[in-house]
């Protein structure tokens, strides 16, 4: 899987004769009431707002990440309703390439988890088993495009492994709840790995905003 940011709010007013950060947006929305609205320093108001759940200042920046995973962990992500998407669409593109998974042991206490202790001999019998069943699926697939079989319906001889592209656009606090979620070990390790990626790039983006969820350290100032 792959993801990578695509695009942040980008504020168009300055503060000091500086451009505010997304971040900075924020904290001069969440100001809206007060006299000092152009205060420049802000970590002490987001990590207020945050220590008292005032959420609603997270809505006014958005942040959009491109994710490249299968069709088997889409419907996870599609799941959160505060956000907003576009997914490839295997009704009007050819379908390319079905990704492989490294099995794991299901647990016998929790459904929702695996563990990875599986013996070589199993990992070997199932990478040969995705091969087997990637091969005949793409195989069957173009001959029925080739046919003249339309997307729409050739599709359904593809895997749940069959490659897909997504946009996802939400707002810091749609975001700060799906991380939160998602990185937790409960989630499915492949939809794990997603979020976590994610993660970093957020900390990247809103530093402060992390720094005040505990998420990094030693965060300087920032307009």
């Amino acid at each position: 899987m792959q993801v990578r940011l695509i695009a942040v709010t980008a504020p168009l007013i300055q503060v000091d004769n500086q451009p505010l950060t997304p971040e900075g947006l924020i904290a001069y929305c969440a100001r809206v009431s007060s006299p000092h609205q152009e205060t420049v320093d802000y970590q002490k108001l987001l990590a207020y707002c945050i220590e008292h759940k005032h959420w609603s200042i997270f809505e006014m920046v958005d942040m959009s990440v491109e994710i490249i995973t299968s069709r088997a962990i889409s419907p996870q992500i599609l799941r959160h309703k505060s956000f907003q998407f576009q997914e490839f669409s295997q009704r009007y593109a050819k379908a390319q390439e079905i990704e492989h998974y490294q099995p794991r042991r299901q647990d016998s206490k929790n459904r929702q988890n695996s563990l990875d202790d599986l013996d070589d001999a199993t990992k070997l019998w199932f990478a040969e088993a995705q091969e087997r069943m990637a091969s005949t699926a793409l195989e069957q697939y173009n001959l029925a495009l080739e046919k003249g079989i339309a997307k729409e319906c050739a599709r359904v001889l593809l895997p749940l492994a069959t490659r897909t592209k997504l946009y996802m656009k939400g707002s810091v606090r749609s975001w700060i709840h799906y991380l939160e979620v998602r990185t937790d070990k409960s989630t499915q390790q492949e939809h794990r790995e997603i979020a976590l990626k994610i993660k970093k790039i957020f900390v990247t983006q809103f530093p402060v905003t992390a720094a005040a969820l505990g998420w990094v350290v030693n965060v300087g100032k920032r307009q």
